[in-house]
């Protein structure tokens, strides 16, 4: 069992809000706590389409360590496995200019990057939303997860929204409904602006 913790870098990163992690990202540097093992905080994540990779890229970018030596040694031995496995990605072509309706003002986010592999936006939601409800909020959101299972189109999700937003804000605070709602708003606008 592999434990985390946020270096002084990660932490930073935190403090400042500095713009060098994506929001999803963010979310999981967040649940970085030297206390979860890797395994709970990917479940914890697994609604947010993040998996060991995006542990590693933390890890790779020194936002996280290993706690322990034990743990240091086991990561080292798997990043180099997964370096040595997986060939250097090519760089990513260079956007033209942003549309005015992209989520990022640098470049629109390419939908293969928003939805997880074979879901829709309908069903993407609809995942996001349960289970950052049971991982965040916890028996408090029943009435919300009731409002959830009664939506029936992306427009009854975005009413939602608020709601979600508020009850993550009061069980886990700022940082973590500021990153949930940058991943919501990249699933319900799909590269529309959504609102403030």
């Amino acid at each position: 069992m592999i434990i985390f913790d946020k270096t002084e870098r990660g932490r930073t990163e935190i403090a400042t809000r500095g713009q060098t992690v994506a929001p999803r990202l963010r979310t999981l540097l967040l649940l970085v706590d030297g206390k979860t093992s890797s395994d709970e905080l990917l479940r914890k994540v697994a609604g947010l389409g993040l998996g060991q990779e995006h542990l590693e890229e933390l890890l790779q970018a020194g936002l996280i360590q290993a706690s322990g030596d034990d743990g240091a040694a086991a990561v080292s031995t798997a990043a180099t496995a997964t370096t040595a496995a997986v060939p250097a990605a090519a760089p990513a072509p260079q956007a033209a200019a942003a549309p005015a309706k992209s989520i990022a003002p640098a470049a629109p986010i390419p939908l293969e990057q928003i939805l997880p592999p074979g879901q829709t936006q309908f069903e993407a939601i609809y995942h996001f939303y349960n289970d950052t409800i049971k991982s965040m909020i916890g028996l408090r959101g029943y009435g919300l997860q009731l409002k959830v299972e009664r939506a029936s189109s992306v427009e009854d999700f975005r009413e939602l929204r608020q709601a979600y937003l508020e009850a993550v804000l009061k069980a886990k605070g700022e940082e973590i409904a500021r990153s949930l709602r940058g991943r919501l708003d990249q699933l319900l606008y799909l590269g529309e602006r959504p609102p403030l």
